[in-house]
Order: C-alpha cells, then sequence, then structure tokens
C-alpha cells in the first residue's frame, strides 16, 4: 500500500492547539543561510525579483534552493557529504548484505522518496537528516546527490520527525525504539516529545526506557536489533539477567568466539537459553563416622554446600552440630587467622 508522507513541520502536543497562521512575505527567513533578514516572495511564474549580482557562488546556491522551497518545488538535491546523521541515533548498524542490497535497489529504481534534512545548527554549509539515513549511505556509496527536503527544524521537531516517520514505516525493531526513547530521555527531551516522537502513551514511554536501561548495553549491542522479538521476550531476558550472576555470564556469552556472526534473531535465542540452562544438580555424598553409621550426607551446588542429617539414622546429631556451630566457627576463624 502506498504511503503518504507529510514534509510538514512536526509540532510538539503542547503546540497542536495553537493554529498555524500563514507566513506573510516580510516574515519570511532564509534558513538555508543562518539569516533572520526577510526573503520577498517570487512571482508567480517562479522569477526572482532580487538581484542577485555582486554575492558570492554561496549565496547564490542557497537563493536557488530556498527559491524552489518557497515555489513549492520542496525536492531538492545535495551533496552527500554535506549532510551529517541525526543527532541522536534510531538505528543500530544494517549488515553489509543488507546495505548492498538497499543499494542496489536505489541504483536500479532511483530513490523515490526524499530525505528530510535540516541546516545544521551552528555549522554553516552542513545539514543534518531528520529521516533517511539508508537513503542517504546509499547515495554516499554510489557517488550521486541525494534528493532531500530541506527544513527549519528545532531539536524537538526533528527527533519527532525523525520517530514518526520511523513509526510510519513500522521498520525499526523493539529494542532500537527503546533505545530511541532512552538516548532522547538522555538528551532532557520531555516524555511528551518522546510520545509524539514514538506515537505511544506514556505508559509504553516508560516501558520502553525501562528495558533499555535495565539491560546492559554491551549486551544490546552484541544481539543487534533482533526484530523478531518484541517486549514480550526482552522484558523476559531483561528480568533473566537481574537473577544472581547472570549478568556477569551474559557478558561472558556474547564475547565468546563466534557469538557475533550468528544471525541477530539467534544471537538472542542463543543468549537466553544459555541463561535459562539450569546448572546440573549436585550430587550427594554421604559422610560415614568411623563406626561405619552414615551419619550426615554433603552436597555441593556452585558456591553452596549443604549437610544433611537424618534424625533415623543419627538421631538428635543433627541438633547436635547445631548447637555447636558457633564453636566450629570460632576454632576455623582461629585457625585460619593463625596460618
Amino acid at each position: 500500500m502506498a504511503r503518504k508522507i507529510s514534509f510538514d513541520i512536526p509540532t510538539t502536543p503542547d503546540q497542536t492547539s495553537q493554529e498555524k497562521q500563514p507566513a506573510s512575505p516580510a516574515n519570511r527567513v532564509r534558513p538555508l543561510l543562518g539569516l533572520d533578514r526577510p526573503i520577498k516572495q517570487s512571482g508567480a511564474l517562479g522569477a526572482i525579483s532580487q538581484s542577485l549580482g555582486g554575492i558570492s557562488e554561496k549565496v547564490k546556491r542557497a537563493e536557488e534552493i530556498e527559491q524552489k522551497l518557497i515555489e513549492g518545488q520542496v525536492i531538492v538535491e545535495l551533496d552527500p557529504a554535506l549532510i551529517d546523521v541525526s543527532f541522536v541515533p534510531d538505528r543500530m548498524e544494517a549488515t553489509e548484505e543488507q546495505n548492498a542490497a538497499f543499494r542496489e535497489l536505489i541504483r536500479a529504481h532511483g530513490q523515490n522518496v526524499p530525505i528530510l534534512v535540516r541546516p545544521k545548527p551552528s555549522v554553516a554549509d552542513r545539514y543534518e537528516v531528520a529521516f533517511g539515513h539508508r537513503r542517504l549511505r546509499a547515495a554516499r556509496d554510489l557517488g550521486i546527490k541525494v534528493r532531500a527536503v530541506v527544513r527549519a527544524l528545532t531539536d524537538e521537531q526533528l527527533v519527532i520527525a525523525q520517530g514518526q516517520e520511523n513509526s510510519g514505516r513500522t521498520d525499526l525493531t523493539f529494542i532500537e525504539r527503546a533505545r530511541f526513547a532512552a538516548r532522547l530521555e538522555d538528551r532532557k527531551f520531555s516524555r511528551e516529545v518522546i510520545m509524539a516522537a514514538l506515537n505511544i502513551d506514556k505508559a509504553a514511554v516508560s516501558r520502553l526506557i525501562a528495558i533499555a536501561t535495565r539491560m546492559p548495553a554491551d549486551v544490546i549491542d552484541s544481539i543487534g536489533p533482533a526484530p523478531s522479538f518484541g517486549r514480550v521476550r526482552w522484558q523476559e531476558l531483561t528480568d533473566l539477567l537481574e537473577l544472581e550472576n547472570k549478568r556477569a555470564h551474559a557478558i561472558e556469552i556474547v564475547k565468546a568466539p563466534g557469538f557475533g556472526v550468528l544471525d541477530t534473531d539467534v544471537r538472542f535465542e542463543t543468549l537466553m537459553a544459555e541463561l535459562r540452562e539450569k546448572p546440573s544438580r549436585a550430587r550427594a555424598e554421604t559422610w560415614a563416622a568411623s563406626d561405619g553409621t552414615h551419619a550426615a550426607k554433603v552436597s555441593r551446588a556452585g558456591k553452596k554446600l549443604t549437610l544433611t542429617f537424618d534424625d533415623r539414622v543419627a538421631p538428635k546429631f543433627g541438633e547436635f552440630v547445631r548447637q555447636r556451630l558457633q564453636t566450629l566457627y570460632d576454632e576455623f576463624k582461629t585457625g585460619k587467622s593463625s596460618t
């Protein structure tokens, strides 16, 4: 099904109640040049009434782009070398096979959907992507210009546009959305902005951030996007990692040779399976007294040692030992300090 993409500047929830007023010619600014002085509105036939004589080539190029934007020719071509990625990453790195496949798609059919960029704040002659990172990468690899729509966006508007476009395509995985939400909060964006960016309610934002922050970053990076697994399975893995010694064990697993070459979904399944693996049951050894009585059983599991007394075999022997635990402990400490 075809999807319609709007390039209107996204608004935060507290802006929705305000009516959008059309900008008068006197109020138009020059976002691509970073200037606040107005620019004249072009005529109906698109003629540039403002004289370009005596100004630099840089200004001419920016004028042409601005005029196209004002006249409704919103799609322009930019040099990919002038465009930087968003200041808040939302995707994990794709595999080389995925990048190659997407690059060949662009080579064969062209770039049908433009990317959205903004003039990069405080950096002249550069732009920053709101969405379209894969298209930008493909254009850069192919050595061609990238088709783009340029809008002057605030930080909040950029991340909302970035998140909503990805949400519309539904190709961000659960853990990518969770990390995106957590990164936005780390940068002090309000929960309202995060909700608007991901098109979810406050409870869902809290769940995303909780999982992304409770899970060790090394583990997330090692697993990758894992598109086959949603909130329930990532929540299960997060809870599992909080059990005794599981976090350290998980780090060992993901850093083991061969783990990284697995498919991302297989990496998730492998880690879950190994963390769920139950330790082998300890075998109990019978302790026999010098008279042959099997007075106790000793079992060890990991760092735990257990003594079991059977009153049917040695009545009250267990209680006898229990009452002398302090004496035995004192003897142990004395012997330990003397060595």
